[in-house]
């Protein structure tokens, strides 16, 4: 185990591994990523070469099991250079986690060794265009006709749709069964006959990351990919994004480093009035505050991760208050680190400006930062 805040020798090893991946092989691919805009593969070979692809897998299924604080370090170092490659890790293990928390040996073994291998990717469904922080109002439906259940619906806001091969899909399976206790989870397949996709969303940020619905027009699974229990997929669903949320946080610390590491550069060679501008002191002033939101929100999802692998009872305030915080400082820092280039961050010859219009989403996605208020305002009453 590690410690609540510092991590260990090894995790440092895997964060100058990671990094050295980052700016060899992803970093120099995050403006063409973003302009183009196009799937960074160049980052997906990287980090299937290098087993960051999907390292949350356990060692059982040929996953290489590293432990909570890993896997956001890892998320973190890939966001630093490019956000958009940062989210191959972070939804592979927001797809499978709910097949490794709440699946059967059986489906566990079916599903994850691919992954692992970095032979297939994993999505995960659960919004819909009336369905987002109300999630418990979804209007996909799965019947049961025998031992099969037939898929009718639309998910939508689905992160790297149409690249991954595997999708955990939650589907109500009682309508008139209560709120809540009536949705189901599912692993649907890519090559699932009457399974397509829509659009890709044309976004802000995160440009290189497909978005697109998922269109099920009866489409017919077998019993056996139910994840978990009939009706106990809203819960597992919740549960999975208590862990993951931490990997937004992590997400969201990354891209803040990338844009303080490019400013300070900045400050340091840029001169006006016969001096360098990191010599003024309203520019350290900035400066500073920085790099104070960067620290506090990577010690706060460093401790979330921790709660995360030891699977503590306040990890789901823990989860909230890291992605709240991290994401929000992001915003401030990129923002920052805009200003601080003038003009210059302005336009994209800097990567600046992407790295503030990457860091938005961070406030949005599982769960805006206004429902992580609500949940920890909740867990604070009690």
């Amino acid at each position: 185990m590690f410690d609540l805040y510092q991590p260990t020798e090894e995790h440092e090893e895997i964060r100058a591994a990671v990094r050295a991946v980052v700016d060899d092989k992803i970093a120099p691919f995050a403006a063409e990523v973003d302009a183009e805009p196009r799937y960074p593969q160049e980052a997906h070979d990287a980090l299937v070469d290098t087993d960051f692809f999907a390292a949350h897998i356990p060692e059982e299924y040929g996953g290489v099991g590293a432990d909570a604080l890993a896997v956001s370090i890892i998320i973190e170092e890939v966001a630093r250079g490019c956000a958009a490659s940062s989210l191959i890790p972070a939804v592979n293990k927001l797809g499978s986690l709910p097949v490794q928390l709440g699946g059967s040996a059986e489906i566990r073994q079916r599903y994850l060794p691919a992954v692992a291998r970095g032979e297939a990717g994993f999505s995960y469904g659960l919004s819909e265009r009336e369905a987002g922080s109300d999630t418990a109002s979804m209007r996909t439906r799965a019947v049961r006709d025998g031992d099969d259940w037939v898929l009718n619906g639309v998910k939508t806001w689905i992160t790297n749709a149409g690249i991954s091969e595997y999708y955990t899909v939650m589907a109500v399976t009682d309508p008139d069964g209560p709120r809540g206790r009536n949705i189901t989870a599912f692993v649907v397949e890519k090559s699932d006959p009457g399974f397509t996709f829509g659009s890709k969303e044309r976004k802000l940020g995160i440009k290189g990351s497909p978005t697109r619905e998922l269109f099920f027009e009866n489409v017919r699974l077998p019993g056996d990919r139910v994840i978990g229990e009939v009706g106990a997929g809203l819960k597992l669903a919740l549960s999975t994004l208590d862990h993951t949320r931490v990997t937004i946080a992590a997400q969201a610390v990354g891209i803040a480093q990338g844009a303080l590491d490019y400013a300070l550069g900045y400050v340091r060679e840029r001169k006006q009035f016969g001096k360098r501008i990191a010599d003024f002191q309203g520019i350290q002033f900035m400066l500073a505050d920085m790099g104070m939101k960067l620290e506090a929100a990577r010690q706060l999802t460093y401790a979330a991760a921790a709660k995360s692998e030891r699977g503590d009872s306040d990890l789901s305030y823990f989860g909230a208050a890291a992605k709240a915080f991290a994401s929000d400082a992001a915003m401030e820092i990129t923002t920052d680190a805009v200003q601080l280039l003038g003009g210059a961050g302005y336009v994209v010859d800097h990567p600046v400006e992407r790295m503030m219009r990457d860091a938005k989403i961070t406030q949005i996605y599982e769960g805006t930062n206004q429902i992580q208020r609500l949940v920890m305002g909740r867990k604070l009453l009690g």
